[in-house]
């Protein structure tokens, strides 16, 4: 018999690695010797054996393997065979392999089929839960979850019996309520569904009224959020039906919802009856904003006929967000019940109510009670009240604006004062410098305006020239009018002196120019005229009585669109205002009005819609001579050389800079400090004689008034002047109890400072 022929690995075209890993595979130690070459021998063991050998210990693995399995079964068998729940082995694919007694008969032989597909209409989403339960098994030996199903609940359970082999059990619970022969023939609509509003079970009853087997819960009602003993709408089979819902907690997670429809009923049945004479606005909303019914006093209120009936929306309007939106939040009960003002839509009035929002259920259906409280006159004062604290904070920024320029023009002007000194006509830089001095000078009169409307104005009338005035402000004003309307200025001869605040009396100009000025969007013409009026006899109008005498008349005409006359008696009124929300303060008129009454004069309007307004004021000419005025002409006729010491105390250097070269022009010894305690400490000296402080008010660390009451205590004659770029009255309670003080306000000139130190050393 010839020898059985050689078999080499290259002939197979397989490597010895291959092989080892492959017999690795099964579990075994293979030794092969296909031919003498040791690079071609695989050593395992010490055997030879060869390639036929070799395919046979494979197929004998194999059908080990497979009698394993047989034994695997047959012990499961005997284990589960008789077990009432189902139970299931699956390899790691999830592969049926044993079946018990109890799965066939309930869900049929399944060899070969996976236990998801098995399970697919048993509960939702089965793939996810088994594959949960398996990976818990491979970890931990076993696990378990109860899962909602169409009859009931099941407990499935799930052990690691082999490296990939699982054993499953199904331990059925069935609610004869729900999914049972009592629901099935039950007449009343139910279903039941999961958490996540997947349907499980729909009886008889519902199937017809619902047309079909629905899926999910939103398929069947619009409302997201079902409460028990309410009324929903559903969508049945033949067109949406109204039914009370009742919702019960079943078993596993699951909702047991069932249904009772009810009767169409009347639109005019509403019971009105109950709430219609109550001598409160009460009104009824539904879920989606439709009126359902409001009282007389509500009607009355809100001007509504009674076959009238819009939504909250169309009446109400004012929460910065949709009123809608709130409304819905108190039916879904996502926000507690409460009250807000809102605004009415339904006329143009700025008329607002208070309204609380009650969520109530009225045969099963929820609803919305809404109590009205007018409050157009707290809303009112409230927004009188933002008003002024707007305008408490713009004259707090004012009045710091004011200060730090008053600082800066002080330094301009104060230098400038300086080089003119220097400077005669002749020299080709006074005009330049005299147009500095002027425009400091100006922007010191904005800045006055400034401090003016920051503070709580104190009157100090002076003798004063109305022409003189009046002419110097109308560059301002042109500026305030714009190009489009054009500013006319008229004089009368021989107009009298009047007694009056020149800042305040400026003021009320621009007050009035501007109201002028705002009536007329499109452009136009105002008139300034003055007239020497002489009254023979008392003048009686709008509830004041101007006396006999002489008189001078001020007039601010405008062609604009006219004051209405139900209007006209409220506009001096504070906070009240013609003009749309935001573009007037209404404050303007009352403030005119104030300073015109403090000044001893009157002031009236006319006005017709669409032909302009007139504003009259009536000043009573001053003829009594203005001794203080005269003694600051002496004293300035009576400038002289100075002589004395001044410690100047200023935190501003280019402030400091200029009062000190100016008064040592003047012959002044002055000494300088930053700060009070700088001069204090300057102080501490005893030789030191000092005839006045000259020291700003407002300063880092200590004021000019602390430390000044310190320094007098050892120091009692010596002379204070304050200065300060806020207005004198900030330094008036201050300055009373410190003897022999003056206040010099800033910005001030070369001449201003010198003078006011001369008063105080003479």
């Amino acid at each position: 018999m010839a020898p059985a022929p050689s078999l080499t690995l290259a002939a197979l075209s397989i490597g010895p690695k291959s092989w080892v890993l492959l017999a690795a595979a099964f579990g075994c130690a293979v030794t092969v010797a296909l031919a003498p070459d040791p690079a071609l021998r695989v050593m395992a063991g010490g055997a030879g054996v060869t390639f036929a050998m070799l395919v046979l210990v494979i197929r004998g693995l194999v059908m080990v393997d497979a009698l394993r399995l047989r034994r695997l079964e047959r012990d499961l068998t005997q284990l589960m065979g008789h077990d009432t729940a189902p139970c299931f082995s699956t390899d790691g694919a999830g592969v049926i392999g044993f079946q018990n007694g109890a799965a066939r008969d309930r869900f049929g032989a399944r060899d070969g089929v996976t236990l998801i597909s098995t399970l697919q209409d048993h509960f939702a989403s089965p793939a996810s839960v088994l594959y949960r339960l398996q990976s818990r098994a491979m970890n931990r030996g076993s696990a378990r979850e109860d899962v909602v199903t169409r009859r009931g609940h099941t407990r499935l359970s799930v052990h690691r019996i082999g490296t990939t082999r699982f054993l499953w059990r199904l331990e059925e619970f069935m609610d004869r309520t729900a999914g049972g022969r009592g629901a099935e023939t039950l007449s009343l609509p139910m279903l039941i569904a999961n958490k996540s509003g997947v349907i499980l079970f729909t009886n008889e009853a519902m199937r017809r009224l619902l047309g079909g087997r629905p899926k999910r819960l939103d398929r069947i009602f619009a409302e997201q959020v079902l409460r028990s003993g309410e009324e929903i709408e559903v969508a049945g089979g033949e067109g949406p039906v109204r039914a009370i819902l009742a919702e019960v907690d079943g078993p596993g997670e699951r909702r047991e919802i069932y249904l009772l429809p009810v009767p169409a009923q009347a639109v005019g049945e509403n019971s009105l009856a109950d709430f219609e004479h109550v001598p409160v606005a009460l009104l009824k909303f539904g879920g989606d904003g439709s009126m359902r019914v409001a009282n007389k006093a509500a009607r009355l209120a809100l001007g509504l006929q009674p076959d009238e009936s819009p939504a909250f929306h169309d009446i109400f309007e004012g929460l910065g967000r949709s009123v809608s939106d709130w409304l819905a939040d108190i039916v879904t009960e996502r926000v507690p019940a409460g009250a807000e003002v809102l605004r009415l839509r339904l006329n143009e009035r700025d008329t607002f109510f208070q309204i609380s929002l009650r969520r109530i259920v009225e045969r099963g259906r929820p609803a919305v009670l809404a109590v009205l409280n007018d409050a157009t006159a707290l809303k009112t004062l409230e927004a009188q009240f933002v008003q002024s604290q707007k305008m408490q904070a713009i004259g707090q920024l004012a009045g710091g604006i004011a200060h730090d320029f008053n600082n800066l023009l002080t330094a301009i002007s104060g230098h400038c004062d300086l080089l003119l000194l220097r400077h005669d006509r002749s020299d080709p830089e006074f005009a330049d410098l005299v147009q500095i001095h002027q425009n400091a000078n100006r922007a010191a009169s904005l800045v006055g305006q400034l401090l003016a409307f920051s503070r709580k104005q104190t009157l100090k009338p002076e003798r004063i020239d109305l022409q003189e005035v009046l002419s110097d402000l109308t560059h301002l004003l042109n500026r305030l009018v714009g190009e489009r309307i054009r500013l006319c200025l008229t004089h009368a001869p021989n107009l009298g002196p009047i007694r009056a605040d020149k800042r305040q009396l400026e003021q009320v100009m621009m007050n009035l120019v501007v109201n002028a000025r705002d009536a007329m969007p499109q452009g136009g013409t105002i008139r300034i005229e003055t007239e020497a009026l002489s009254l023979k006899e008392e003048l009686r109008r709008d509830r004041a009585v101007v006396p006999a005498g002489d008189y001078a008349v001020i007039r601010v005409l405008d062609t604009g669109c006219g004051i209405p006359q139900d209007r006209l008696h409220k506009i001096f009124e504070p906070f009240f205002t013609t003009k749309r929300v935001g573009e007037g303060t209404g404050l303007g008129l009352s403030t005119a009005y104030g300073i015109v009454k403090q000044s001893g004069g009157f002031i009236f309007v006319d006005s017709e819609p669409g032909l302009g307004t007139v504003f009259h004021l009536y000043f009573p000419i001053n003829v009594v001579a203005d001794h203080a005025a005269d003694a600051r002409i002496a004293r300035k006729v009576a400038m002289r050389q100075g002589e004395g010491v001044v410690l100047l105390v200023e935190d501003e250097a280019p402030v400091r800079a200029f009062a000190s070269r100016a008064l040592r022009l003047r012959g002044y010894t002055v000494l300088e400090a930053e700060c009070a305690e700088d001069a204090l400490k300057t102080l501490e000296d005893p030789a030191l004689d000092v005839d006045v402080f000259v020291t700003d008010v407002v300063m880092p660390g200590m004021d000019g008034p602390s430390w000044v009451r310190k320094a007098l205590e050892t120091r009692p004659n010596v002379r204070v002047i304050f200065v300060s770029g806020y207005a004198e009255d900030c330094l008036a309670e201050s300055q009373s109890r410190i003897p022999n003080s003056v206040f010099l306000p800033k910005p001030f000139s070369l001449s201003d400072l010198t003078e006011t130190v001369q008063g105080q050393l003479h």
